[in-house]
């Protein structure tokens, strides 16, 4: 059991029997003398992929899911779906839908991934914050660009498009955000 006023983000908890992401926590001081603090969650049902919120007073006592992270790496694309391994029990799962739909921009064979695990099933799916990825396809370089930095899209290997620099060319190597979807530098 975790008591509500320990509550932070990342956090996974049991809410209304399903496993829960803590995304933002705040607190609320009462007016009235005697009254207990409010604490006010914004969380995500990890079975459902719904953001909902919540209020608890400060003496709540919340239990804690049977949630496990693990490291991952993804195998290959199976369809629609992706298959992963988990690098502890060398398990394999098949994961698709939005869960596999969100990163799989990022992910090529051999990319380790966290698998957050719920009653032996694979509930959330985490790429790393940022990955190498090839340019395969853009335009040419622009010549004489002014001061203000002007950008170009880019098709990566893995088939997303991104803005990058109008200084980047075919074959070229960058890091890639996966969280923003954005340009961070070469590699």
């Amino acid at each position: 059991m975790i008591n509500a006023s320990d509550l932070k983000r990342g956090l996974v908890v049991q809410i209304d029997a399903a496993p829960c992401s803590i995304l933002d926590v705040s607190f609320q001081s009462p007016s009235a003398r005697g009254g207990n603090t409010l604490i006010k969650t914004k969380y995500r049902n990890l079975l459902t992929a719904q953001v909902l919120t919540k209020s608890f007073k400060s003496g709540d006592k919340i239990d804690e899911a049977d949630f496990n992270r693990r490291k991952g790496q993804f195998l290959y694309t199976s369809g629609e779906d992706g298959v992963f391994m988990d690098l502890e029990s060398y398990e394999q799962f098949e994961i698709g839908g939005e869960l596999f739909e969100g990163v799989k921009g990022y992910l090529l064979d051999g990319t380790e991934v966290t698998l957050g695990i719920y009653n032996e099933q694979v509930v959330s799916l985490e790429a790393p914050s940022v990955v190498e990825l090839e340019v395969t396809e853009t335009s040419p370089v622009i010549k004489n660009a002014t001061a203000t930095a002007q950008t170009k899209e880019a098709i990566l290997e893995t088939g997303i498009a991104i803005q990058v620099p109008g200084y980047l060319e075919t074959g070229e190597r960058i890091k890639v955000d996966t969280r923003e979807c954005r340009f961070v530098s070469r590699a």
